[in-house]
């Protein structure tokens, strides 16, 4: 009788699935996701603006194929912003403290910006608001790092987007 009790509760009350970075917390954080993410989206916008429409008599193959790859670099582009979002929320959220805003007093503004950038490039091909996205992370990650005392640099990131991504130093 109790199984059947505890069964009919535990389906009534059935416990959804929680997802998050790590609540424990694992004390485990990094801000390269969100670089190379925000870098994926401004990869896309360039794959975008790079795509000749085709011909208005053009084959329906060659219109397929255009669908396709405009299709595919859309998701791809909003899918890399959200993980910005994602990635940059975590930061605030679960890592970031009262006494980071206290030496930062520019984070709460970076994030809010960045994240609603993020958001705009869901929205936009703008390769503005892409390069904005990008060095609002890029200013994330180098405040997450002093946070952390240690010391960033800057490099090319050696990816067809160009540009630069900020990397711990050891010392």
């Amino acid at each position: 009788m109790r199984l059947k009790i505890f069964g009919a509760l535990t389906r009534l009350f059935a416990a959804e699935p929680a997802y998050a970075h790590c609540d424990i917390p694992c004390g485990i954080y990094d801000p390269h996701a969100a670089q190379v993410a925000a870098q994926t989206v401004i990869r896309m916008n360039q794959l975008i603006q790079g795509l000749t429409l085709p011909d208005p008599t053009a084959n329906k193959t060659a219109v397929d194929t255009y669908v396709n790859s405009m299709s595919r670099y859309i998701a791809t582009k909003e899918h890399h912003a959200e993980l910005v979002k994602k990635e940059v929320l975590i930061l605030w959220g679960d890592y970031f403290r009262p006494e980071h805003l206290e030496k930062f007093p520019d984070l709460h503004a970076t994030v809010w910006n960045t994240v609603k950038l993020a958001g705009r490039n869901k929205q936009t091909v703008d390769m503005q608001a892409a390069q904005d996205l990008l060095a609002g992370v890029q200013r994330i990650a180098e405040i997450f790092w002093a946070t952390k005392g240690v010391s960033v640099r800057r490099q090319p990131s050696l990816q067809n987007v160009g540009g630069e991504t900020v990397y711990p130093v050891a010392e």
